[in-house]
């Protein structure tokens, strides 16, 4: 199967927060997202509400036709509105109030780690799937694996910077070595950060990659070309790999 999209439409809300007001709505951007191809939406939920707000969260519960990925951070806050809302998935990131977007992936020590099982039994009796989003750090996702997650998701910012350089070899070869880990741990493999319609196909090669999440990527090339249209350019180099059978 051609590997899935998630959309993430933070950036949206975040020029809708610019002025305080209602345009533009992320909802009417999750539906043209839908139209487009995709497979999921993403949000993520800030402690300060810097773009997407539990608003969004409800407004995307009751009438989007997408499952919903909430992105958010494991504060007592955002668990209580993770179970209440109940989204399809949560996906749990670090967060820092100084950061401009997510900067590095989840650090397990043992209380962290516990308190994350904690969550994902809750999140499962409530039908919810649980993915961290991590670093390909081989330490660190042999950890993941006991926590009761079903999908960790790979930080791919470092190998999008190096993109083109002399670093993003040693970057992929990370990446590489991460996702065979993930799958033989059983869990899902999944990819996002600063994924753009350059760097994807390589990402694509990731053994057993069943899913990517863009947003900033998309959200650019909208302002441009339109969100349908940059929705589907990402499509379009999903399915090439899958419609050659190298999938």
């Amino acid at each position: 199967m051609p590997v899935r999209l998630g959309v993430n439409i933070d950036h949206v809300a975040t020029l809708r927060q610019a002025r305080g007001e209602f345009d533009p709505d992320p909802l009417a951007a999750a539906h043209l997202a839908r139209l487009a191809g995709a497979d999921q939406i993403v949000l993520h939920v800030r402690e300060d509400r810097r773009h997407a707000n539990e608003t969004d969260l409800r407004r995307f519960r009751e009438t989007a036709s997408l499952p919903i990925n909430l992105e958010m951070a494991l504060t007592e806050e955002m668990m209580s509105i993770a179970l209440s809302f109940a989204p399809d998935r949560v996906t749990l990131v670090p967060e820092k109030r100084t950061e401009r977007t997510t900067e590095g992936g989840l650090v397990l020590t043992s209380d962290y780690l516990n308190l994350v099982r904690s969550f994902a039994e809750r999140c499962k009796e409530r039908g919810i799937r649980v993915s961290l989003f991590m670093d390909p750090d081989l330490e660190m996702i042999e950890k993941a694996s006991k926590t009761g997650a079903d999908q960790i998701e790979l930080h791919t910012g470092p190998f999008s910077r190096a993109f083109g350089s002399n670093a993003e070899a040693g970057e992929f070869q990370r990446l590489m070595g991460a996702a065979a880990m993930i799958s033989q741990l059983d869990l899902i493999v999944a990819a996002g950060h600063g994924l753009t319609l350059f760097n994807l196909p390589r990402i694509l090669s990731l053994p057993d990659l069943e899913e990517v999440n863009i947003g900033h990527s998309i959200i650019s090339r909208a302002l441009l070309f339109g969100l349908q249209e940059a929705v589907q350019e990402i499509r379009t180099l999903l399915f090439r790999p899958y419609e050659r059978g190298q999938r």
